[in-house]
């Protein structure tokens, strides 16, 4: 008898010291104490430095290797680069769900930096022949794709296997993990940083093939550090596709209430089903809008619906949670159509400029220095000073909501395209007098300009303020209110709008040119020489399509009920 109970109270003391739902990375049951934690996610901010290292180094600099060693337009560079961009990120809705549903986001990333790998492998021999043939074109093509494929699992892997280090049941837990994202977006500016100076200065001075080269160093030298941290790390257990059930709840709302809802089959449910009654009534006031009504027919007509399309009210509570995210998911895009203009038109107007500083020639690419370096700054200040002082103010647990921080970037990013006008009506003044005084044609004068290219600089600082402000925001919201069985899926979703707002941004240009160009007349965004392109009016449309957005988001914003503790 004393044994028996002696074993029973080792057994209940077992299960309080495992992670309920995690295991190590060796699948046995994760354990308090000895997973998990700020030493855990550790591992995975430095990961995500050299990570961001080896996309950036490119990314940063590839229009101009399009455009002066492939022999791509301007426009031809930029398109090309915003549809890379875009993939990359957009394959992280990808890596997200294959986190959730079969993998875990351990397996996904090791899998993911393989192919990274082995794509920029393609790149650097590419890089290294030096030809412009055709062929050489669909190297470098299915180079960038297996680089976008291993970036896309990577970054839906990696932000979600960080946060998931964190207690969220406590409170000391859910501020680490606010923590972790801010330093999130610090890691992955110190890899910007790298990439900007060290490898950008290399492929302008050395070659594109040593670039290529470091970038293919610093992904292969992350596994090692990645697996140094696996001892540590607690994994969640992947619980099936969430899209499966996003599907049959819809499917399940749908049928009950255009094929088989009836006064007889409402009335046996109710009759049948006291549970279902129950949840009937503890939603009532919260699903009188018309989403809740619409999907509580999934629970409320269960005895009508065939056996497969029969739902539980968590899985319904948890779609309804995800499809409330989407109107704030939708009004980031266009911050992040605003974003791709600093990997294209900002960096070609940069190289028309005077680039010295002192004896010092600063290449184009290397621009986005300042809004890494603003982060970097802006990203601890706001976590040990502007944090606290907002939480002693408001006395509440976040001091500042997620939405308020998407807000602050997005009304941000309305300001850095005003001042991206501003500063290309300057350049083109400049352009003027030059070609006024000189007699040269704009279309052909190819010296650099009288004027700094710090002027560019302004805009990089505001944009790059709205992505710090807006991308941890997202990526702590989409974290926080999703359903437990969706988060990597869910925090996806920062990187998809990144996606989103590049392909938006090819289409912008396309649409832009097409309109414009109508009657025979020039299109704004079309030609060999940026002197020539109507930039202004561009980032002037930019900035209106930005201001009505930021209205849309507001909109949305206001009526938003958060599912977790943001009081």
């Amino acid at each position: 008898m004393i044994m028996s109970l002696e074993i029973q109270q080792m057994d209940e003391a077992n299960r309080l010291n495992v992670w309920n739902g995690y295991v190590d990375w060796r699948n046995r049951p994760a354990l308090r104490g000895c997973h998990g934690g700020m030493l855990a996610a550790s591992f995975v901010l430095v990961v995500e430095v050299l990570e961001n290292l080896a996309f950036l180094a490119n990314a940063s600099n590839l229009v101009l290797y399009l455009s002066t060693k492939m022999g791509f337009s301007p426009s031809g560079a930029a398109n090309a680069v915003t549809a890379f961009m875009g993939t990359a990120f957009f394959l992280a809705l990808l890596g997200g769900f294959l986190a959730d549903a079969f993998f875990t986001t351990f397996h996904i990333y090791l899998v993911s930096a393989a192919i990274e790998f082995l794509g920029l492998l393609v790149l650097t021999v590419q890089a290294h022949e030096h030809s412009t043939e055709p062929w050489a074109r669909v190297v470098l093509f299915v180079g960038l794709y297996l680089v976008a494929l291993g970036v896309g699992g990577i970054k839906g892997s990696l932000p979600s296997h960080g946060a998931e280090q964190f207690d969220e049941t406590t409170p000391s837990g859910r501020r680490q993990r606010s923590f972790f994202f801010n330093y999130f977006i610090f890691s992955l500016s110190c890899g910007a940083l790298i990439a900007v100076t060290v490898v950008v200065w290399l492929e302008d001075n050395k070659g594109w093939s040593y670039g290529f080269g470091v970038s293919t160093a610093a992904i292969l030298i992350s596994v090692p550090v990645f697996l140094s941290g696996s001892r540590f790390y607690r994994l969640k257990v992947p619980s099936g596709s969430p899209i499966t059930t996003l599907f049959k709840v819809l499917t399940a709302a749908l049928y009950a209430k255009y094929k088989r809802r009836t006064s007889r089959n409402v009335v046996t449910c109710h009759t049948r089903n006291e549970c279902n009654d129950n949840i009937a009534k503890g939603n009532a006031d919260r699903d009188e809008d018309i989403l809740g009504t619409f999907l509580v027919e999934a629970v409320r007509e269960s005895e009508s619906l065939p056996r497969p399309l029969h739902c539980t009210e968590e899985q319904v509570k948890d779609v309804k949670i995800v499809i409330k995210t989407l109107p704030i998911f939708m009004s980031t895009i266009m911050l992040n159509c605003c974003l791709a203009q600093l990997s294209t038109f900002s960096i070609q107007q940069a190289s028309t400029m005077n680039t010295k500083l002192g004896s010092l020639t600063v290449p184009p690419a290397a621009l986005p220095v300042f809004p890494v370096v603003f982060t970097m700054i802006l990203a601890p200040t706001y976590n040990h000073l502007l944090l606290p002082l907002a939480r002693k103010t408001t006395k509440t647990e976040t001091g500042v909501t997620h939405l308020q921080r998407i807000g602050t970037g997005l009304f941000l990013s309305v300001v850095a395209m005003a001042v991206a006008a501003l500063v290309e009506i300057k350049r083109k003044l400049i352009v003027k007098e030059v070609t006024c005084c000189s007699s040269i044609n704009a279309s052909s004068y190819s010296s650099p300009l009288p004027i700094t290219f710090l002027w560019i600089a302004l805009q990089y600082v505001f944009l790059g303020s709205a992505d710090l402000f807006t991308l941890a925001g997202m990526m702590e919201f989409f974290f926080t209110e999703a359903p437990s069985t969706m988060r990597s899926l869910a925090t996806s979703l920062s990187w998809t709008s990144l996606a989103m707002g590049y392909y938006l941004s090819s289409v912008l240009v396309s649409a832009v040119n097409f309109v414009t160009g109508l009657n025979q007349n020039t299109p704004w965004l079309l030609g060999k020489n940026l002197n020539e392109y109507h930039l202004e009016r561009f980032y002037w449309l930019m900035c209106v399509l930005s201001g009505i957005n930021f209205l849309h988001y507001l909109f949305w914003a206001r009526r938003y009920a958060y599912r977790s503790n943001q009081s």
